[in-house]
């Protein structure tokens, strides 16, 4: 395809922010209908993608290219393949949700600056998932931290700036370590071939020496270990996801975290095979830990967020500990699931946020009978449980059942594990939706979802149906990509 699809994918969210800031203050319709637009418009480039794709074929398609700092090896190049394709859709389609989760929960006063930041921020994700040079992945990776940090710290909850400073720094130490791994690797290529390059595919042929695959791998899978994030980097999580507007919560469990697993399937396992293997078996037992930590606090949790925020901690953990057992089944089962996740969490997420801003709280005690007054709501909210759960014919069941599968040919004892966490997940889930929508009423009003929440909710729930009932629609498009790394890693 001639046309840079691509890049105008990535770009015209950026573009968007720039008008939309430029409306005057009074202008709040104006200023949601244009970030509504251009949310709108990137999510059906994204669509195009997808029409367009060569399924079947392992490398990267739609790549742009141009010089950028040619004396460094530094270019403009972005692509796409199985894994991160869907990852570009989710990131897209979530922007649009959190775009109409915020039409009538954020206050007209610092509109225009609230959605500016939500643009610039897709423009960030969007990179982050299509950068074919480490420096530009660097550069949409941090362009994408500087607006999640305002967004929290500014329309967040009563704790938003403790939240917000310590998601920034947690973040920015990964980050840090993660650009001095970028140029050392970079002069690991310059010492190699006497030319300066960070392209992934130039990267990935590289024969790097054991100690210094060692330290680089630690270096980049600190940083994606944050992001993810895994045990015991997660610290930041729960007051994140608990204190940011519904809408960023979205953002945050159903994309950001997905930025650290695709971090390390794309380049830390592929860049650095054999240190990969040598640290797998660790990253595995903290994802292990992760998922039976993250079930079980998650059972004790009286704040509604605060027990999602640790189921997602749970379901991420299971993700890693798919990657990781390095094999097609447990790989393609993790970029599955990474995209299943955020199509229910996100559903999850605006529902809860829904509660929230009916009864001004969020503790679960204060909710009961909600079904009898909201059926709609509660309708939705138990398609968004049982696909959380992993029902058969809701898409987490695909994407978790190819996962344990590749883990059991692996590491049966940490498979059967893995899956203690579905057996907590359907506790915790199963008892939160029955104290908040059976039992007895408690009082004060409470209304059913309005024509726009059931229209921002919907296609997410349409859309673990159809991915439960038809997950070759992905995995057709995914395996060739995973298949080419585990023969990378194979030939290590």
């Amino acid at each position: 395809m001639g046309f840079p699809l691509l890049t105008l994918v990535v770009w015209l969210p950026l573009l968007g922010a720039v008008l939309v800031y430029g409306f005057r203050r009074e202008q709040v319709k104006a200023v949601k209908a244009w970030a509504l637009a251009f949310t709108g418009l990137t999510f059906v480039g994204t669509l195009l993608l997808w029409v367009f794709f060569r399924s079947g074929e392992a490398g990267y398609q739609f790549v742009d290219r141009a010089a950028w700092i040619p004396q460094f090896g530094l270019e403009y190049a972005l692509g796409v393949d199985g894994i991160s394709l869907f990852l570009v859709i989710l990131a897209a389609l979530l922007f649009v949700v959190a775009v109409l989760t915020s039409w009538r929960l954020v206050p007209a006063e610092g509109l225009r600056g609230y959605f500016a930041l939500l643009l610039f921020m897709e423009t960030g994700v969007l990179g982050v998932f299509t950068a074919l040079d480490m420096v530009l992945f660097y550069v949409f990776w941090e362009v994408m931290l500087v607006p999640a940090y305002f967004l929290i710290g500014r329309w967040g909850g009563e704790k938003r700036v403790r939240a917000a400073t310590k998601f920034f720094i947690y973040t920015m130490a990964g980050s840090a370590l993660m650009l001095v791994a970028i140029l050392a690797l970079g002069y690991v290529g310059y010492s190699a071939s006497g030319a300066w390059t960070f392209n992934v595919a130039e990267l990935a042929g590289l024969r790097i020496p054991w100690y210094t695959q060692l330290a680089l791998f630690g270096a980049f899978a600190l940083a994606f270990a944050v992001k993810a994030p895994i045990v015991p980097f997660h610290t930041w999580l729960p007051d994140a996801y608990v204190e940011a507007p519904t809408p960023v919560t979205i953002l945050l469990a159903g994309i950001l975290g997905k930025m650290g697993v695709y971090g390390f399937i794309r380049f830390a396992i592929p860049l650095f095979r054999d240190a990969a293997v040598y640290f797998g078996p660790t990253i595995q037992i903290l994802a292990v830990v992760g998922v039976l930590y993250g079930s079980l606090i998650a059972l004790v949790q009286t704040d509604l967020k605060r027990l999602v925020a640790y189921s997602s901690l749970a379901h991420v953990s299971l993700i890693v500990l798919g990657l990781f057992a390095v094999n097609a089944q447990s790989m393609s089962g993790a970029v599955f699931q990474s995209v299943s996740h955020g199509i229910y969490i996100a559903a999850l997420f605006a529902l809860l946020g829904a509660l929230e801003a009916r009864k001004g709280t969020r503790d679960i005690a204060a909710f009961g009978g909600v079904w009898k007054a909201a059926p709609v709501m509660g309708f939705f909210l138990l398609i968004a449980v049982l696909a959380s759960v992993g029902l058969p014919g809701l898409n987490a069941f695909a994407g978790e059942f190819v996962l344990l599968l590749g883990v059991f040919k692996a590491q049966k004892a940490l498979a059967v594990l893995g899956a203690l966490g579905m057996i907590f997940g359907a506790w915790y889930m199963l008892t939160l939706f029955q104290r908040v929508m059976q039992g007895t009423a408690k009082p004060g009003p409470l209304a059913d979802l309005t024509g726009l929440e059931k229209v921002t909710v919907a296609p997410l729930l349409l859309l673990a149906l159809v991915f439960g009932v038809q997950p070759n629609l992905l995995y057709r498009i995914i395996v060739p990509a995973v298949e080419a790394v585990v023969r990378a890693v194979a030939s290590r």
